[in-house]
């Protein structure tokens, strides 16, 4: 006999446990999450690095942000968890007058969606936020105060905590193998290997399997793992936590402190033997070391930790935008994915919107068209520039 809830999350990473997070503060109902790996976190989660930013070039990406930032500051009260937000700011830095033009244009969106913080500098002011790096090459930048950093698995076990002290079930070692529907018009169950779930919503927040996920269901989902490495130095005294993430616009280039390790990263691509391969990849280390070498010279010394070194996966979209909302034609099944490296920062958001939606039939805390499943056959994508 199958088991019956009113909603199933595939995917207990940090955006699915705040999905069960917020349905379970408006007491939904029977919640279940059901969690591929052996625990959960073991996905994306646990290879994030923790940046917080609201400096994006559309007016969602940098709303979802600013209501992140709010549920980040009360983050403790309302699960019982510190989520570490720590606004040591974010400097991008330009090497070229077009690509200062470009981060102005940014700017005046930011400052129009509400972020009134953020501001330009020049090579001057550059040198007084952050004086060991190299500004030789540099024409001038934005910096943003209370953009930072946060701790994911905290963020992620505050959520799953709060989630199932209020009563949802967590499976793990659940691989979802059958999604059946009624006729393909609504959702009816979801079966594992061990156990079939009766339900009428099924949310997908499987990270960079989600259109595997969605596949299951007859739904195509344009969302693809891309992998990103981190390059972590020994522990080291040249540099403090407190210095703010700073990232050279041109090629992308970009290193923060944690825990007195500096972790170095650069979007350059490292070919898998396989979609979801995380092995790293030796070669990347030459061209992330040159870089280090010249934006920051005093960390020349200091040696990378090679064991600590490692890849994970984004959940890309093609507009580099999350996911959101109900699939077209198949009722129930809802998802919220791609959001191409930002799903830690969004995540606080993204699980009260989807929360609303299954609610109330629409979010109501975010107008959220922009970010609507349909967008794609519409040729309406959103033009965000600064992904990293």
């Amino acid at each position: 006999m199958a088991e019956t809830a009113d909603v199933v999350i595939i995917g207990a990473g940090v955006i699915g446990a705040s999905v069960a997070h917020h349905l379970m503060a408006q007491k939904a109902g029977k919640v279940v999450l059901l969690e591929a790996q052996e625990r959960p976190g073991l996905g994306s989660t646990r290879y994030a690095t923790g940046g917080y930013r609201a400096q994006f070039s559309t007016t969602i990406n940098v709303k979802l942000s600013l209501l992140s930032r709010e549920k980040l500051r009360s983050f403790q009260e309302e699960t019982g968890v510190a989520s570490g937000y720590s606004p040591c700011g974010y400097l991008f830095l330009a090497r070229r007058p077009e690509q200062m033009e470009t981060l102005r244009q940014a700017m005046a969106v930011q400052q129009a969606a509400g972020l009134s913080e953020v501001r330009e500098v020049d090579v001057e002011e550059i040198h007084a936020i952050n004086p060991w790096v190299n500004t030789e090459d540099i024409v001038g930048g934005t910096f943003c105060p209370t953009d930072g950093f946060t701790r994911p698995l905290q963020i992620h076990e505050g959520y799953l905590r709060s989630a199932v002290r209020s009563g949802a079930s967590l499976l793990c070692g659940r691989q979802v193998v059958e999604i059946q529907t009624d006729g393909g018009s609504r959702v009816r169950t979801v079966r594992t290997q061990q156990e079939t779930i009766e339900t009428r919503v099924v949310v997908n927040a499987a990270g960079a399997w989600a259109g595997e996920v969605a596949a299951i269901a007859g739904v195509a989902l344009p969302v693809w793992p891309v992998r990103r490495q981190v390059a972590i130095s020994v522990e080291q005294s040249v540099l403090p936590d407190t210095m703010p993430m700073t990232i050279d616009v041109e090629d992308g280039f970009h290193l923060r402190v944690r825990d007195g390790r500096v972790l170095l990263l650069w979007p350059a691509k490292t070919p898998g033997r396989y979609p979801y391969d995380v092995s790293f990849r030796e070669e990347w280390l030459q061209g992330i070391r040159a870089r280090m070498n010249h934006r920051v010279p005093v960390l020349q010394p200091i040696a990378l930790d090679r064991e600590a070194c490692y890849c994970g996966l984004y959940e890309m979209s093609p507009d580099k935008h999350v996911v959101l909302g109900e699939a077209p034609r198949l009722k129930g099944f809802y998802l919220v994915n791609g959001s191409s490296g930002h799903g830690v920062m969004h995540a606080p958001i993204l699980g009260q919107l989807m929360a609303e939606m299954i609610l109330f039939g629409q979010a109501r805390t975010l107008d959220v068209h922009a970010l609507r499943p349909t967008r794609f056959v519409e040729s309406d994508l959103n033009p965000e520039t600064g992904i990293l």
